[in-house]
């Protein structure tokens, strides 16, 4: 059984973060995207500190689409090195994973 995959991406607006994510699940590489709104980031970039209000991007996919999705979303994305990052699914609700699987 393929293995599920949690994508996690910062983004810079909610607009930014719809459009990402409507592209995405109408591409079919991602079976759901949630936007969560409010996020507040610390970070050091180019050697300044910023503090910035961002969207977090939640995708879900399986694991063959995981590079597709990461090129897919680069693509897409205002920022010169955009945070994506994910993480496998290990346990849960067995019949909402394999609607992931389904999905896709």
């Amino acid at each position: 059984m393929e293995q599920i995959q949690f994508i996690y991406v910062t983004v810079k607006d909610m607009a930014e973060a719809e459009k990402i994510g409507r592209i995405l699940v109408t591409e079919k590489l991602v079976a759901c995207a949630n936007l969560i709104p409010h996020i507040t980031s610390i970070y050091l970039w180019k050697n300044a500190l910023n503090v910035d209000q961002e969207v977090l991007l939640f995708l879900k996919t399986k694991s063959s689409l995981v590079e597709e999705v990461v090129a897919r979303t680069k693509a897409l994305h205002s920022y010169e090195v955009p945070c994506i990052v994910t993480y496998e699914a290990k346990n849960g609700n067995s019949d909402y994973l394999e609607w992931i699987r389904n999905s896709l």
